[in-house]
């Protein structure tokens, strides 16, 4: 009686064991699958968070270039029109000087006329003579004082040229600069956006994969 009920017992807890050993083992494939995704969804996730800070250094990269661009892009029209008003002024310069060296030339032309009249007149030694040369020579160096400021407003006038030119070739590179950095900068807004848009669908992901629903 006993043996029997050793043997009953025995095999009751073959078939038990076997019974959780066969739930166990149709448990198993599913519970492998669900751990995967949630490993693959975290996996996601991390990544997702890495591209979004990525995407937001190089964002606020851009956003101090469209910054720096903007100072320059300030500095250079301030350089631009300082050299235009210096170019107004030489030209100013160059007008008025031109207007002296040429009523110096008249005055010369007119003491030639007048020294050859008192010449004749008055004879070469005369009073008269040596007045006319006097303001003659006085008057050529009025002229040639004026044709030297001439020459002087010129070069002032073609440096201001130059780097007008030069500063306004800067204000053009400037602005292509800026209108590159502002695109770089609202495509990497664009690639934020979209990153915020696959974390958060990441983690939905992750949410239903946990709970199953």
């Amino acid at each position: 009686m006993n043996a029997d009920h050793v043997v009953r017992r025995g095999v009751l807890a073959i078939a038990f064991a076997g019974l959780v050993a066969g739930g166990a083992y149709a448990q198993s494939p599913d519970l492998a699958p669900q751990q995967q995704d949630i490993q693959s969804d975290k996996k996601d996730i991390r990544n997702d968070k890495k591209d979004l800070a990525k995407d937001r250094a190089d964002r606020n990269a851009d956003q101090r270039d469209i910054n720096s661009d903007k100072r320059d892009l300030i500095k250079d029209r301030t350089d631009r029109n300082a050299d235009q008003r210096d170019i107004n002024h030489d030209r100013r310069d160059l007008n008025k000087d031109r207007v002296d060296r040429n009523k110096d030339q008249r005055d010369i032309n007119h003491d030639n006329a007048q020294l050859l009249r008192d010449d004749k007149k008055f004879g070469v030694n005369s009073a008269q003579a040596k007045a006319d040369r006097r303001d003659l020579r006085a008057d050529r160096v009025d002229r040639n004082k004026d044709q030297k400021d001439i020459n002087h407003d010129r070069r002032d006038l073609n440096k201001d040229r130059a780097d007008r030119n030069a500063d306004q070739r800067d204000i053009n590179h400037d602005k292509k600069d800026l209108a590159k950095d502002r695109k770089d900068r609202n495509q990497d807004q664009r690639d934020i956006n979209k990153d915020k848009r696959d974390l958060h669908k990441d983690r939905k992901d992750l949410r239903h994969d946990k709970h199953g629903h």
